[in-house]
């Protein structure tokens, strides 16, 4: 019983292709609500306020609703995943690192975008999954 629970579970393409449509779909969520809720330019405005360039907001923007489509088609995923890690980063260091570890204190912690972090670098390494566009 234990070894056919196992060769279901041993799904690789699976996996993978669930990993990135969901890193996706939140990808493009977040990038869709600094579209149309805090706006392009509240978004800049708050990049500011931490002390980071306001154009840089609509660099992020673009790259997590265009990331988060390349994700979920499986277009150049392990490129996509490797460029998405620097918004991360920059999520983590400037938006979440002053808040403490646990991602429901006030502002957010840091472990959300850390774990995010791996996941995309996690991605990179397992590639797209099947189906893709591109299957790396």
């Amino acid at each position: 019983m234990l070894a056919t629970l196992n060769s279901r579970l041993h799904a690789p393409e699976t996996a993978a292709l669930i990993l990135r449509v969901a890193m996706g779909i939140l990808f493009f969520a977040h990038g869709w609500v600094k579209l149309t809720v805090f706006t392009p330019a509240g978004t800049a405005g708050y990049f500011a306020s931490l002390g980071l360039p306001g154009g840089l907001a609509y660099l992020t923007i673009a790259a997590e609703l265009l990331g988060g489509i390349a994700l979920i088609v499986g277009w150049q995923v392990r490129l996509v995943s490797l460029a998405l890690v620097p918004v991360m980063l920059g999520a983590l260091f400037f938006g979440h690192a002053h808040a403490g570890f646990m991602f429901s204190n006030e502002g957010g912690g840091w472990e959300y975008p850390a774990f995010w972090t791996v996941a995309l670098l996690v991605q990179a390494m397992i590639g797209a999954g099947k189906p893709a566009i591109g299957h790396d």
